[in-house]
């Protein structure tokens, strides 16, 4: 998949927005204005999620990590959860810009 410079897609994402459904702009658009944004289980690893559908709620969620040295977003996975999910642990503001102006 073609993201230029500032995406690095793995296989393991590149398979699961194929099995959900999910376009690379889609990833991206999650990305830049996210909902939600999370630790995720990995550390070092940022959660971010959208909600889609107003019928049959769910939400897209995308675990990716900044690469500073490339000024590259590098997208591990991402997958749709059924329903609401709970919230966890949130981001530090201070770190969301850093990775706003990386993007």
């Amino acid at each position: 998949m073609k993201g230029g410079d500032k995406y690095y897609w793995t296989k393991h994402s590149l398979y699961k927005m194929r099995h959900y459904g999910l376009s690379g702009q889609r990833i991206k658009r999650i990305i830049r204005h996210p909902a939600r944004v999370e630790e995720a289980i990995v550390p070092n690893l940022i959660a971010a999620m959208q909600p889609a559908g107003k019928k049959n709620y769910s939400e897209i969620w995308t675990i990716y990590k900044p690469v500073k040295n490339k000024k590259q977003i590098k997208v591990i996975t991402a997958w749709r959860y059924p329903g609401k999910s709970p919230a966890r642990n949130p981001i530090p503001r201070e770190i969301l810009d850093e990775i706003k102006s990386i993007i």
